[in-house]
């Protein structure tokens, strides 16, 4: 059964919850179906606004998940009121708890140096039984062509069932799309921050905060150097595009 998607500015999010989010990922492997899920806010979508292949990646994933409140109310005011927030720390937790009991095997690629090492000890230490079999931490720039190929040697042996990926966007959906048919991995999914926050480097704001759509806020009060171009450029933009995209809607309504 295919997921329905909300349109919010030409970015095609699937309209779900974590639990729904989790069935369709186990159906995917029942049926033998490969491909990546872009867990994705309002930063993925404004920077889809200037980046046409970006956009396209976007709608050409298995699943697109509303990480951020935003995408939420967006989908509920369309009428898809069952959606909710499916946050990829969140995400990241399901699918392990889910796959401790049922086998299924974890590749973790992503982060600074020794994160995907301490994130991996954690994971196993609370949910006995997971199956994460390598990590990779990756340069700060392409892969060398030996170093990709080290690489497809390496997943061809492991063939994870999840291939976990802890970049930034949109880099890490770059990464997804590219690798897709290159590394015999059968899901990839781009958790960004998940990383760093499950291996306990970085606090997550809590629950309250996650669930006011405020979240953006904490983080940029954490780490301002890096984040604060992202929040006070994108999200003003973001909320003035919903807004033109609601009114050319109501001025020009699509054709039944």
């Amino acid at each position: 059964m295919e997921i329905p998607r909300v349109n919010v500015l030409g970015v095609g999010i699937s309209a779900l919850n974590l639990d729904s989010a989790i069935v369709a990922l186990q159906r995917a492997l029942e049926t033998g179906r490969r491909g990546y899920v872009c867990v994705t806010g309002v930063h993925g979508v404004m920077e889809s606004q200037s980046d046409g292949e970006l956009r396209r990646i976007h709608n050409q994933s298995l699943l697109t998940t509303p990480d951020g409140m935003p995408m939420v109310w967006l989908g509920r005011l369309a009428g898809h009121h069952q959606m909710d927030r499916v946050y990829g720390p969140d995400l990241m937790e399901q699918v392990m708890a889910w796959t401790a009991q049922s086998g299924h095997t974890h590749f973790l690629y992503g982060g600074n140096v020794g994160v995907a090492e301490e994130l991996a000890a954690r994971l196993m230490k609370r949910f006995p039984g997971i199956q994460i079999v390598g990590t990779y931490t990756p340069p700060f720039r392409p892969l060398t062509e030996t170093e990709q190929t080290d690489l497809q040697v390496r997943i061809a042996g492991l063939q994870p069932d999840f291939f976990w990926v802890g970049l930034s966007t949109p880099k890490q959906e770059r990464f997804m799309a590219q690798q897709r048919t290159a590394l015999d991995a059968r899901i990839f999914v781009g958790v960004g921050a998940a990383f760093d926050f499950h291996s306990g480097r970085v606090k997550q704001a809590p629950r309250w905060i996650q669930r006011s759509g405020f979240e953006w806020f904490y983080r940029l009060c954490i780490d301002p150097r890096r984040l604060w171009k992202r929040y006070l450029r994108n999200n003003p933009r973001f909320v003035l595009a919903v807004i033109a995209q609601k009114l050319r809607l109501r001025e020009y309504p699509p054709e039944l």
